[in-house]
């Protein structure tokens, strides 16, 4: 396969080691970047198959500015919901691309350890049984792919799990045990559950290795970019400061406040989530949202 990873960060970097192995692969960005195999935009995008490493936030403007319909088949590799509308990803290419022609990445993987070829394991989701099946055929030896058609139940996953994320870094920062942490990601899966079967995906996703696999993982280790915003709130830091420091995209950040708006208009209950948002958008005190969900007398 000859493919064109669209995104030069860290994870679109990752992806261009793993699909290397076995394919022909070039990689583009937006900003040049001396790295190994880099094309102009126009020319990766001649490619018949994309795999899409551009930030949530980001899509939608990209797709306008940039993006020419040549029937090329896209692997969706960010996670996270649009702010400003509460779009998923699905919804923001479908608007480019039929959804015949779109499969997406859900699963525990850094990107440093892809980087590195340690063993992983992805699931590809899409609508069309056979592009899943095509992308997982061209991933290398050190990934082990499978399919599912639950784009949905992937979607919410990927990006339910970074709020989560954010929680379990506030719970390590303030030092509340082991107990606590294991509660929390235990209660966020049961949350993140809820809310994607609101939207239609299935139960047995939020259990595979898009779900709890990379819930586990990303809410456990400071690798995790989402992990270390929360570590920064619980110590009493301001988001705008975090970020900084962190110099990347957190993407549970954006996300928390889509769940937000989500919530407060589809009447979900969305504890953590929000909870999360309190913290980040209106400075509450980590302390005191720990307090809120102890006392809550809800599930």
């Amino acid at each position: 396969m000859k493919i064109a990873i669209i995104g030069a960060g860290k994870w679109g970097q990752a992806l261009y080691h793993a699909f290397s192995q076995k394919n022909e692969v070039c990689i583009s960005s937006r900003h040049h970047k001396a790295i190994e195999n880099f094309v102009p935009m126009e020319e990766a995008l001649q490619c018949e198959y994309l795999v899409m490493a551009i930030p949530a936030q980001f899509v939608r403007g990209w797709m306008e500015e940039h993006f020419v319909d040549k029937g090329q088949k896209l692997l969706i590799a960010a996670k996270g919901i649009e702010t400003d509308t509460g779009a998923f990803l699905n919804e923001i290419y479908g608007a480019f691309v039929s959804a015949d022609r779109l499969a997406f990445i859900s699963g525990p993987s850094f990107a440093s350890e892809v980087q590195r070829s340690l063993p992983t394991a992805l699931n590809i989701s899409s609508t069309n049984a056979q592009l899943s099946q095509l992308f997982v055929e061209a991933l290398p030896t050190f990934i082990k792919g499978y399919v599912s058609s639950d784009v949905v139940g992937a979607e919410v996953s990927g990006a339910y799990k970074n709020v989560i994320a954010i929680a379990s870094g506030v719970c390590e920062g303030l030092n509340l045990g082991n107990n606590a942490k294991a509660a929390l990601i235990s209660r966020g899966l049961v949350e993140m559950t809820r809310f994607g079967e609101a939207f239609g995906a299935h139960t047995e996703t939020f259990l595979s290795l898009g779900g709890a696999g990379d819930l586990f993982l990303t809410a456990s280790s400071t690798l995790s970019r989402n992990y270390r915003v929360g570590l920064g709130l619980a110590e009493g830091k301001k988001m705008e400061e975090i970020l900084e420091a962190l110099g990347e995209v957190a993407e549970g950040v954006p996300t928390a406040k889509a769940l937000h708006h989500i919530a407060r208009e589809k009447k979900l209950y969305l504890p953590i989530a929000e909870q999360v948002y309190l913290m980040l958008y209106e400075g509450k005190d980590p302390l005191l949202s720990v307090k809120d969900l102890l006392d809550s007398n809800k599930l």
